[in-house]
């Protein structure tokens, strides 16, 4: 195997599905047993998942006098819950129902003394059976689940080298249990009109708190049974002329479906410096979402960052 397949896994819609669609709907059992415990911070930032060492982690949530993680190990092929005081359980990622899961994540929880009360019903999703009723059977392949984990882990670097050319107020780099899509986002600084909500399966209330201010967004989606893998970035609000600006690399275009330009993750991986195109793609598109909607860059943008080496003032 190659470094570069080995860093930069193929990816396909039709190997990722339906792997992805099962671990979307475990992941927001774990992201909405987070989202029931953590105070709300700006943008539901409260409630994503991180990538980490061996999978996606919720890291630390509260629960009165202790504190849990959740945390999918695909190295292992386990949840893994762990609590302060030193307990832990285990629950194998495995081809079954969505309904056997909840449960058997209900069950460790409370036998771990952190049991939790989550909303049943999936997000941004067009089936939205109440998990303890989604009796359907799941596939579930590991190996493409690892591989998945593996661009993301590429994808995270990337995406935090980007986030280090930006003063003003950035994201962190975090996947989104909802759409499943591992984002980051920079603003202006400035209110944005109110959204008009309509995203399915969740409260217009959480959308428009989400985008309440100007931003400028990129992120890594790995696709459905009709649309391959792809990275996008959008504004909101879109500036007039955002859908004509020419951005990078030459494999990225404007979907006018999707309001967003999107590039697909096959053209990255088919870089000679697939880090190079991908920063191309977020700094480009960034570059017109600010410069066509008149943000401040002289206050806001700075030079990417590097180990050891403080960033440069006065």
């Amino acid at each position: 195997m190659t470094a570069r397949a080995e860093a930069w896994p193929e990816l396909s819609a039709a190997r990722l599905w339906p792997t992805m669609e099962t671990l979307q709907l475990w992941a927001q059992i774990v992201g909405k047993t987070r989202l029931s415990q953590t105070p709300w911070l700006n943008h539901g930032w409260h409630v994503t998942l991180r990538v980490s060492a061996r999978g996606l982690t919720t890291g630390l949530i509260p629960h009165g006098a202790v504190g849990f993680s959740m945390e999918f190990d695909f190295v292992a092929g386990a949840l893994i819950i762990r609590v302060s005081d030193g307990g832990e359980r285990r629950i194998v990622l495995k081809s079954g129902t969505v309904a056997d899961f909840y449960a058997e994540v209900q069950e460790a929880l409370t036998a771990l003394g952190v049991a939790c009360h989550i909303d049943l019903t999936p997000d941004e999703m067009a089936e939205a059976t109440p998990f303890p009723l989604d009796e359907r059977f799941r596939h579930y392949d590991p190996e493409v689940a690892r591989d998945h984990w593996r661009a993301l882990v590429q994808v995270d670097r990337v995406f935090n080298l980007f986030r280090t050319g930006f003063l003003g107020k950035c994201s962190p780099v975090h996947l989104f249990w909802g759409a499943f899509d591992l984002a980051v986002t920079r603003f202006s600084g400035r209110p944005a009109p109110l959204h008009p909500g309509g995203v399915p399966n969740l409260p217009d209330a959480v959308t428009r708190e989400a985008y309440s201010h100007e931003v400028s967004s990129a992120g890594f989606w790995p696709g459905d049974p009709g649309r391959e893998p792809v990275f996008y970035a959008y504004a909101y609000t879109a500036p007039t002329g955002f859908e004509a600006a020419l951005v990078s690399p030459a494999a990225a275009l404007w979907d006018a479906g999707l309001g967003e330009f999107i590039l697909p993750y096959a053209a990255v991986r088919a870089e000679d410096d697939p880090d190079a195109a991908l920063c191309a793609f977020l700094q480009s598109t960034y570059e017109a979402a600010a410069d066509l909607g008149e943000w401040d860059r002289a206050a806001l943008d700075c030079p990417q960052g590097l180990p050891r080496h403080p960033r440069q003032v006065g």
